[in-house]
C-alpha cells in the first residue's frame, strides 16, 4: 500500500518550460494544493504484485506576476484546476529490504488517465517508469541504480508536469527546476558503512526533459553530483536519516535531510 494525503500552500520558483530555461527567467508564484495518491498493491505471483492507483489533485488561488512567464508561455493550469485520474501498476520486485536493500530488483511500470468522466478539468494520462537494481559490490558495500521516467500524453496542467531536481532526483537542482510533459533520469549511488550506525555516500545523476520524447537527449543535458552521511534510526529495518549535499551543472546547490534513501 502507497498512500499520500496533502495539503500545500507555500511560495514556489517558475523558470519556464523546457530545458533550455535560463537562470535569468526565474519568477517566484504562490499556489495551495489538496493531493491525494492511493496505490494499494496486490501479490499475483512470486514476486509480482499488481496495482491500483487513483490521483486526486485540486490547485488554486494561484499568485503569479501577469504577463510573465505563466502568460507568454501559455502555461496549462495557471488559473487553478482539478484533476482527477485512474491507473494500474505492475511491479516486479526482489529487494531484499523496503527501505535499503542491499541487492535485488525493483522494476515498476505505470499509468494513470485522468478524463472529465473521473472529474478532471484536463484530459491526458501519465506514465511511469521506474527501474532499481542493488548489487553489494564488496562485504557491505552497495551500488544502487535508478532509470526512472515520467512522461505525459495530452494537455498536462502545471504541477502535473514531469521535472528534475529535489530530494529524490537529481539531487542540487532545486525541484522543477526544469519542467515539461516528459522527463528521464539516470542515478548511481555508492553505499559504505563507516562505523557504529554510520554510512557514507557517493552519487551521480544525469537527465532531461523535452515536450517531446525525442526531446529528450544529450542537447543541454543536465547532471549533478554529490555525497552524504546516512544513520541508521532502525538497524532491523535499516531505515536511515540522510544529509545529502548535491552539486548540479551550473553551480547550483542543495542540502537534503530527510528519512529514507532517495531510491
Amino acid at each position: 500500500m502507497n498512500e499520500q494525503l496533502s495539503y500545500s500552500s507555500f511560495p514556489d520558483n517558475f523558470w519556464g518550460l523546457g530545458k533550455r530555461a535560463p537562470d535569468s527567467s526565474k519568477e517566484s508564484y504562490k499556489f495551495k494544493q489538496y493531493y491525494i495518491f492511493l496505490h494499494p498493491q496486490f501479490l499475483i505471483a512470486k514476486s509480482f504484485f499488481l496495482g491500483i492507483l487513483y490521483q486526486y489533485q485540486r490547485v488554486f488561488n494561484i499568485e503569479y506576476p501577469k504577463g510573465g512567464l505563466f502568460d507568454t508561455q501559455d502555461v496549462t493550469g495557471r488559473y487553478g484546476y482539478h484533476v482527477s485520474g485512474l491507473g494500474l501498476s505492475l511491479t516486479y520486485d526482489t529487494r531484499n529490504n523496503a527501505f535499503s536493500p542491499d541487492k535485488g530488483t525493483m522494476a515498476q511500470i505505470y499509468f494513470a488517465s485522468f478524463l472529465p468522466v473521473f472529474g478532471s478539468d484536463y484530459l491526458y494520462t501519465n506514465y511511469v517508469i521506474d527501474l532499481r537494481r542493488f548489487l553489494r559490490i564488496y562485504k557491505q558495500q552497495v551500488l544502487a541504480l535508478q532509470v526512472f521516467g515520467s512522461f505525459n500524453a495530452g494537455p498536462t496542467p502545471l504541477r502535473s508536469l514531469s521535472y528534475l531536481g529535489g530530494a529524490n532526483t537529481m539531487r542540487g537542482y532545486y525541484a522543477g527546476r526544469y519542467r515539461d510533459k516528459n522527463a528521464a533520469v539516470i542515478q548511481a549511488e555508492y553505499r559504505v558503512p563507516l562505523f557504529w550506525r554510520i554510512g557514507a555516500v557517493g552519487f551521480a545523476d544525469a537527465g532531461n526533459v523535452g515536450a517531446e520524447l525525442d526531446y529528450i537527449n544529450f542537447h543541454h543535458f543536465k547532471y549533478s553530483y554529490g555525497g552524504g552521511l546516512r544513520v541508521a534510526l532502525n538497524q532491523k529495518e535499516k531505515l536511515n536519516l540522510r544529509l545529502d549535499y548535491g552539486v548540479a551543472k551550473g553551480s547550483s546547490q542543495g542540502f537534503y535531510l530527510q528519512i529514507g534513501e532517495a531510491f
